[in-house]
This record gives C-alpha cells, structure tokens and sequence, in this order.
C-alpha cells in the first residue's frame, strides 16, 4: 500500500472516530497510536510518547490555564457587566447603538480573555436581554453577540494563536502583534456594518427613548467611564508589560491573572462562589485543551513519519497544477467546510502539522498565515450545520430566539468576515506590520 493512500486511510479513520461522537483526544490521539503499531511495531509507539512530551517540556504551555482564568474571573465577577453599562449609556442614542457597544464589549473582553466562549456567555447574559428589551430584531441581537464573540480568538491575548504557535513552532509574541490590526479590523467592518443597516431600517435597532437617555445626567455618563479603566488596566499589566520587554510570555499571564483577581477584590466582587466557579471552569477548560493538543501531537507525529507533507504538496501542485495562491484558498476552504463539524482546536491539529511545512515551502509567511487561519476559524464558527457558535448560543438564548433565527443571523457578518479575510489576503502588511516593527524582521 502506497503512502499516500495510507495516510487518506489515517485521515478518514479519524474522522470516522469523530462522527462516532467520541471525544476529539480519544479519537485522534487512538488513531495514532493504533496506526504507528501497525505501521512500525513495538517500536512506533516512540512517535506519538515522544511527541507528546515536547508538549509537557513546552515552558510557555502555563500560559493557557492563566488565559482562561482571566477570562472566566472576568465574566463571574461582574466587571463585563459595568463595563457594558458605560457602553450602554455612550452609544445607546444612536441607531443600533447599543449593538455597536456590544461590539465594543466583546473586543475588550477578547483583549482580556483569548476564548471566544467567555464572549458568548457575557454577550447572552448581559447584552442580550437590554437590546431584546428595547425592541431590537432578535435576528440581528444573535449575530452581533456571535459575530463578536467570535474576536475572541484573534484579539491578543488569544488561546488559538498560543496553541498555533505551539504547534506551527512559531513565536507567540509576533503571533499575538500579528493578530492585533486584523482583530480590530474585523471589529471595525462589524461597526460599520451595524450602523449602515440600522440607517436603512432603524426599526432593526432604534435608539434609547429620549425620556431614558434624560434620566441619565452627564456627571453619571462621566462616572461610567470610570468602568473602562479597569480593562485598561488589566490589558496594560498583561499585554503592555509584555512588550515592554518587562514580563515574558508566562509571566504577563500570571499578572494578567492577578490584576483580574485584584480588579474583582477591589470592587468587592471576589466571594467564594466567584472563585470556586471561576476555577471549575479554568480547570475543566484547561484539562480538555491539554488532552487535545497531545492527541494532536501524536496525530501530527505518525503523519508526519508517512511523508504525508509531501503527498499533500505533490497533489496541489503536480497533479491539480494549482499556483501557491490557489492552494492557500483551498486550505482556507478546507478549514471551513471541517469547522462546520469541528471546533478550531481538532481543525488547528489535525491539518496544521500538514499545512504549515507546506506554507512554508511555498514561500508565504508562517505568522501570516497563522492570521489566516484564526479568521477562518472565526467564520467557521458561524457556519452550518454544526458552527461551534451556533449551538452556544442556542443554548444562552431565551426561547423567543429559535435555530433559524440563528441561522439567519450569521449570514450578513460571515460575508463582512470573508471580506475581512479578503483584505489580510490581499494586505498581508496589516497583520506583519506590528510585529516586524516590534521585532524586526
């Protein structure tokens, strides 16, 4: 049997695993392991033991409990809540204001968090029942939040980028710099977005009744911004220090963590309840992770050993006869058509161990396309029929909100979401730019 047609049978007997309804380790990490014994014996399962243990021996690994602490002491605590208030009182007078504050939230949140499920639970919890209660279309509410929570895994301090990193063999710190001006463009596009549509219909977000917005003085709108300080502050402390050359990569994360918790002790938001979920979550997180990216090591490893690198390129460019430039926009489509079946992380294992060699080889820049690939997780989040999203937000909604008004509501900001990936495609300058500034080249 050829190697080609082994490494398709390797492939296609994880994903079989996958549609089983087994977890994502046991699936891809069993399948390695069976298939390095049949292939080279007693002596195969050195691959994937190996493997796994460049993960164990990976210092800046201790970055990704820390991430998700932060992100959940966020949530519990309260803060995102004051924080939405400030937003809620600035932009309700306009027209789909308050969506553009939610925007403006989860951007925040994604700088402080990295997860784009910690977004999703602060967008349903706080976002959604203000904009439902001042007659916003329900349509557009669930997009906002998805599409917003979405920035979670661009934005800088993102557990995506740190897993990529790891796994591509590429410097975080370019890759978080990297991810900065694309996070904000997307953002930007969704703003403008939200504010064209409300112009033409403002029926989908009308503005705060001027009754309310009289109620609400100007020493009080004042007050309010008081709540963006502490995001500031927690952004400054984590990512700020870090490129001041002050923190490494693991040490800006336990101060991120720490001002976190400080922040919710200052307010007098830090209970026992508080830490204990806050905790339970970060753990629970952090573990599955963990098992994950070993499966997905020992995965990369037994394909790897198969040349299937090889096998990949020589299909795209021998056989297909494709341009470097059209093989990047299949791998891009690759990844949505398996992320309407898979969430970002098996995407990110099961294909990047192949794709980033042949990045590479094809002469494209590894922390660019690790730019690429983030936003199209973001999009295939969103899409059909099993968009991670999609179901997150089922589940946070109140019961007015029905699958197909889900559905229905990804649709205009997937298109804003693939005109944004457009733009880094056409433009790679707007994600190297910072981190060649920063580092050099």
């Amino acid at each position: 049997m050829g190697h080609e047609l082994i490494a398709l049978l390797i492939f296609t007997s994880m994903l079989l695993m996958l549609l089983t309804g087994q977890r994502v380790f046991a699936a891809i990490g069993g399948v390695a392991a069976l298939f390095a014994l049949l292939l080279w014996g007693d002596g195969g399962i050195e691959m994937p033991f190996n493997a796994s243990f460049v993960l164990l021996n990976w210092y800046p690994l201790l970055t990704l409990p820390l991430f998700i602490y932060m992100g959940y002491m966020f949530s519990e605590s309260g803060i995102a809540s004051d924080l939405y208030r400030m937003f809620h009182v600035w932009m309700g007078p306009l027209n789909g204001g308050l969506a553009i504050g939610t925007i403006g939230l989860m951007t925040a949140v994604a700088a402080m968090n990295g997860l784009s499920v910690a977004g999703m639970a602060i967008g349903a919890s706080i976002a959604m029942p203000e904009m439902l209660k001042r007659k916003y279309d329900k349509v557009m509410v669930t997009g906002v939040i998805q599409a917003g929570s979405s920035l979670g895994i661009m934005v800088p301090p993102s557990v995506v980028l740190v897993l990529y990193g790891m796994i591509a063999r590429q410097n975080v710190g370019r890759l978080w710099l990297a991810g900065v001006f694309p996070g904000l463009l997307l953002a930007a596009l969704f703003i403008a977005y939200i504010t064209i549509r409300c112009k033409m219909n403002p029926q989908l977000g009308p503005a705060l009744p001027l009754e309310e917005r009289r109620l609400i003085g100007w020493g009080e709108k004042f007050r309010l911004l008081k709540a963006g300080i502490i995001p500031l502050v927690i952004i400054f402390s984590m990512t700020g220090l870090f490129l001041l050359g002050i923190t490494s990569l693991v040490e800006c994360s336990a101060a991120g963590a720490a001002a976190t918790t400080l922040a919710a002790v200052v307010r007098g938001r830090f209970t026992r309840q508080v830490l204990e979920n806050t905790l339970r979550n970060t753990l629970s997180v952090s573990c599955m992770f963990m098992w994950v990216i070993l499966a997905a090591l020992c995965f990369g490893a037994v394909f790897d050993g198969l040349g299937a690198v090889h096998a990949i390129k020589s299909l795209f460019l021998d056989r297909w006869g494709l341009s470097p430039w059209g093989v990047l926009v299949m791998m891009q489509l690759s990844y949505i058509l398996m992320g309407m079946f898979l969430d970002d992380t098996a995407m990110l294992i099961i294909v990047a161990p192949l794709y980033v060699p042949l990045v590479i080889n094809l002469g494209f820049d590894p922390i660019w396309y690790g730019v690429l690939y983030t936003i199209t997780c973001q999009i295939a989040y969103m899409t059909p029929p099993f968009g991670y999203n999609l179901f997150l937000m089922k589940a946070m909604a109140p019961p007015e909100v029905t699958l197909m008004d889900i559905y229905n509501s990804i649709v205009p900001f997937v298109l804003v979401m693939i005109l944004g990936l457009a733009i880094v495609i056409m433009f790679p300058q707007i994600a190297l730019w910072l981190p060649d500034l920063y580092f050099g080249k």
